[in-house]
């Protein structure tokens, strides 16, 4: 058999949602600009329990058949549009971390 790269996982960490109305314009615009690049929405909400220096803030955790894929999405014009819909309606990262399988 071939060798598969590992994929690639986007890790969204909101800080702060300030606005609700823009975090929800953005949720409906961001999935279906992703998805055609294959992202797949493994989690997403409050953690249950945090533990050490842990925060109870939103995360989002997106899985991506590549890096090249997870880049393309976030450069992408549908989901630029996503971005500029959330514009300071949260503060928030997102890490790109490839896989180990």
């Amino acid at each position: 058999g071939g060798t598969t790269m590992p994929k690639d996982y986007w890790i969204s960490a909101y800080r702060e949602i300030k606005d609700p109305a823009k975090l929800a314009a953005y949720a409906t615009l961001a999935p279906p600009a992703t998805t055609k690049f294959g992202a797949n929405y493994l989690c997403r909400g409050v953690p249950q329990m945090t533990y050490e220096a842990g925060e109870k803030e939103r995360i989002v955790v997106t899985e991506f058949p590549s890096l090249k894929d997870a880049i393309a999405a976030h450069g992408s014009p549908g989901y630029q549009d996503a971005l500029k819909a959330l514009g300071d309606g949260a503060v928030r990262d997102i890490r790109i971390i490839e896989g180990l399988e």
